[in-house]
């Protein structure tokens, strides 16, 4: 087929393609989980008055619930062997969809600026505390960047590296995964294991619940939202990798394997050894480069470094390169390839100046991880309705990629749908991202809820637009 709708990248994947088993996708989402933000994760719900055992459970429900769109999302990639931004084409029109994958993509340049500005810092304190970095002379600002010059060095380093992995595609990024998964899990750990011994045993690392609580719900389901929003990028996304699986079994039991498993084990990890650090240190370290540095021992030190920057590169890479390299190829496939794409998305991780931006986050839960949920949400009750309760899984792989077919333009009942989902949540973003009660606080609660909110009124409103419409029958694939 000749079309300027597809390249080898976004096609279909083949048969002989589709190499992954259960246990990369596993693998996969082990790499992705074990990341710095993972192990501070409870520190907020901790901070806002939940007990250690609360903020667990409330990461395990967060991403039981979030595993349910992601498997369901992964569907359509075993199903067809097709990208996010492709699935996308059904709902949103062959030109309509750039509006869910841009959206997603941006996202994930954020994300991945962010992710490559901590690996490079962590790289800046390990030297530090090494002694091959006087950190505390260290205080001449670059102008405009507003950091040192050698804070920047290490966050090129750091860049250096992701780009170099990012642009030997896919199978590199499968292999990677499939090797740091069993050592990330193995240093997790070490880690607990060494907090338990320096503090006399595992009953003694968990700290005493508050005198007086604060009342717990209103606690919660902020923080079980912003706990779905954590994944809610890759919950649309996750067709790019379950294109590669080999059954619908396989990505179910892989992703059921290695998220809610791993993000749970690491947050307890975290909490655990952040209490231990109390009795260890005399304080609270919840930052693991902060802890790293305080080690002492150059072999801990270094092997920590490792651990850090594994974990880091794994979580980045999948996580935050792979969907903005296929979003960005969308655009244009003729023109940008995947490889292409990841280029794109590097060079913006450094444009945006993420150290700004993590700086600048303020509240981390409640304007970031919140708001982008609020829109991610109602682009995942659209896709999810229109996949399973409209089409009943049934489409028609060729016209994705045709310009003139049933799948062609923009579907403006979807772009009407998604505005309108993500206008309840809006009053309560502008409060939070400016600290400000400028809406009446009926709109904050509505806020608390903004990806189960999103999702669901974008899913009902397709629904009711939709349902009754003729589908037409399915065509083989390319």
């Amino acid at each position: 087929m000749t079309s300027d709708l597809i390249n080898p990248d976004i096609a279909p994947t083949p048969p002989e393609g589709r190499t992954w088993s259960k246990w990369h996708l596993a693998a996969l989402w082990i790499g992705m989980s074990v990341c710095i933000p993972t192990y501070m994760l409870a520190a907020s719900m901790i901070k806002a008055g939940m007990t250690w055992w609360q903020s667990v459970l409330t990461v395990l429900l967060g991403n039981l619930i979030v595993l349910i769109p992601m498997i369901l999302m992964g569907h359509a990639g075993t199903k067809y062997g097709i990208p996010f931004p492709v699935l996308a084409r059904a709902s949103f029109g062959t030109r309509g969809a750039h509006i869910p994958a841009i959206a997603r993509s941006l996202v994930a340049c954020g994300w991945f600026g962010i992710q490559t500005w901590i690996g490079g810092f962590a790289i800046y304190q390990v030297f530090g505390a090494l002694g091959w970095i006087d950190v505390a002379a260290d205080t001449a600002l670059l102008p405009i960047l507003n950091i040192t010059a050698l804070q920047f060095v290490c966050f090129l380093a750091f860049w250096a590296l992701n780009f170099a992995i990012v642009l030997r595609g896919i199978d590199c990024i499968k292999w990677l995964e499939s090797w740091a998964a069993p050592f990330l899990i193995a240093m997790g750990l070490a880690l607990l294991i060494w907090a338990a011994i320096r503090v006399g045993g595992v009953t003694e690392m968990f700290p005493p619940p508050p005198d007086e609580p604060p009342p717990f719900w209103p606690i919660f389901f902020p923080q079980l939202t912003a706990m779905v929003g954590f994944w809610a990028t890759l919950s649309l996304n996750i067709p790019d990798f379950t294109r590669y699986c080999r059954s619908q079994k396989d990505q179910a039991l892989g992703q059921l394997i290695g998220l809610p498993t791993t993000m749970t084990l690491f947050s307890f990890i975290g909490i655990a050894v952040t209490s231990a650090t109390v009795v260890i240190f005399g304080q609270a370290i919840w930052d693991p480069i902060a802890l790293v540095a305080q080690l002492g021992s150059t072999t801990a030190v270094v092997v920590s470094l490792i651990a850090l920057t594994i974990a880091t590169l794994s979580t980045n890479i999948a996580a935050n390169v792979v969907s903005p390299a296929n979003g960005f190829a969308n655009l244009s496939p003729r023109r940008i390839s995947f490889r292409t794409g990841s280029i794109i998305t590097c060079l913006i991780g450094i444009v945006i100046m993420p150290w700004r931006l993590y700086n600048d986050l303020g509240d981390y839960i409640f304007t970031w991880l919140i708001g982008y949920s609020a829109l991610l949400g109602p682009i995942a009750g659209i896709m999810l309705c229109d996949y399973f309760l409209v089409r009943r899984t049934r489409l028609q792989s060729d016209a994705l990629y045709q310009e003139e077919g049933i799948y062609s333009g923009i579907r403006w009942k979807s772009v009407l749908i998604l505005v309108i989902a993500v206008l309840p949540n809006l009053p309560g973003f502008y409060n939070a991202a400016t600290h400000t009660g400028t809406f009446p606080p009926i709109f904050d609660q509505l806020y608390s809820y903004a990806w189960f909110l999103g999702i669901t009124i974008a899913f009902v409103l397709y629904a009711l637009l939709h349902l009754g419409e003729k589908q037409h029958a399915p065509t083989s694939t390319l």
